[in-house]
């Protein structure tokens, strides 16, 4: 179950940079989808953060039950 959780995470990542390289790709092009992705990199950094921090404490909390 963890290994999905660790999955996920590096999943937002993914997302991330693909957003940065568009907002780079399309700045000068399509300033309107290149804001889109700017919102798309935000979140998925953020959620990469959240969800490490989720998991961090799902495993401390599984850890304590166990001892």
């Amino acid at each position: 179950m963890v290994k999905i959780f660790k999955f996920t995470e590096y999943l937002y990542l993914v997302v991330a940079f693909f957003s940065l390289y568009r907002i780079y790709t399309d700045w000068n092009e399509n300033r309107e989808f290149a804001y889109l992705f700017i919102f798309f990199a935000i979140m998925s950094i953020g959620m990469f953060f959240f969800r490490r921090s989720y998991r961090k404490k799902f495993e401390k909390h599984k850890q304590n039950q166990n001892q």
